[in-house]
């Protein structure tokens, strides 16, 4: 039981850390399956081959970078919510090891994917507020933020799952205060195009 409750805030730490940026967890998980932190179940043994662990490094590199090009970040946003709703359920079926492959499934759907679509959904609002807030001028910063948490997330969800969950429920607290913040602004900005098309 205790194994499971560790395998489950594994797999919610590693789904919320690719709500911020998808391919870092990825590239975690790969890394501790690789030296052998994680256990994967025999059909996810791929995961960490050297392969993997190329790709992944590489696609991390290209989608942190992407994130400090103006513009560009809002034009992920729009893709990276569906993509970390994918990317968190596969996260969290990928460590859930000893369940059935329903109740594991269930979970990966609804914890994970959970998870990392509405981390993704609240950034990419905060991002998309900053943008018309500041003309952009703090999108590097916050871009900064959401790396520096996905690394720190992913890592800490392989060493220490439980702090990883902890993590997860101040983030979740933070992330509804930012979207509280910057939610007034995009409906000010909506009403004011809609009396322009009027």
């Amino acid at each position: 039981m205790g194994t499971l409750i560790l395998s489950f805030f594994l797999g919610l730490g590693l789904s919320a850390a690719a709500g911020f940026r998808i391919f870092l967890p990825l590239l975690s998980m790969s890394l501790a399956a690789h030296f052998g932190v994680i256990p994967l179940e025999e059909s996810w043994q791929w995961v960490g081959s050297f392969p993997a662990i190329l790709a992944l490094s590489f696609a991390s590199i290209v989608e942190i970078l992407a994130y400090y090009i103006p513009w560009v970040d809002n034009i992920l946003d729009t893709v990276s919510v569906p993509m970390a709703g994918i990317a968190g359920t596969l996260l969290m079926a990928t460590v859930m090891t000893d369940l059935s492959p329903m109740l594991k499934w269930s979970l990966a759907i609804i914890a994970g994917g959970g998870a990392a679509s509405t981390i993704s959904a609240t950034s990419a609002t905060t991002r998309m507020a900053s943008s018309i807030g500041t003309a952009g001028i703090a999108n590097p910063i916050i871009s900064t933020i959401e790396t520096i948490t996905a690394l720190i997330l992913s890592v800490v969800s392989v060493l220490i799952p439980f702090f990883a969950f902890l993590m997860v429920l101040m983030i979740a607290y933070f992330i509804y205060k930012a979207y509280k913040t910057f939610k007034p602004k995009l409906e000010v900005k909506k009403d004011n195009e809609f009396h322009e098309i009027e």
